[in-house]
């Protein structure tokens, strides 16, 4: 069984069609502070950076503050892994050499 593509789209789907309904998503937004300014920012999944390691000593995420520009390097548990991760935030997984 062929089917055909006409002007108004696959079996008389338009894009409208296909995408009416759909609702915009909104961006997420994670707060932390600067240990450095005491400023606390909001910032997007784009301006942090997740680092897993092998250990919970290895596994950390980092940003650049707003406010001061200082660079910024804080601890990441099991639920802040999951909250960036789940978020967007770009992740490096960190291997041992050994």
């Amino acid at each position: 069984m062929s089917e055909s593509v006409t002007s108004g789209g696959v079996g008389g789907m338009t894009v409208e069609s296909a995408f009416a309904g759909m609702r915009s998503v909104t961006p997420v937004v994670f707060r932390a502070g600067c240990p450095d300014c005491r400023e606390h920012c909001e910032l997007a999944a784009g301006a942090l950076r997740l680092a897993i390691g092998a250990t919970s000593r290895t596994t950390f995420y980092s940003f650049t503050c707003p406010e001061c520009g200082a660079s910024v390097r804080k601890p990441a548990g099991e639920r802040i892994v999951e909250l960036l991760t789940g978020g967007g935030v770009r992740t490096l997984r960190l291997h041992s050499t050994v």
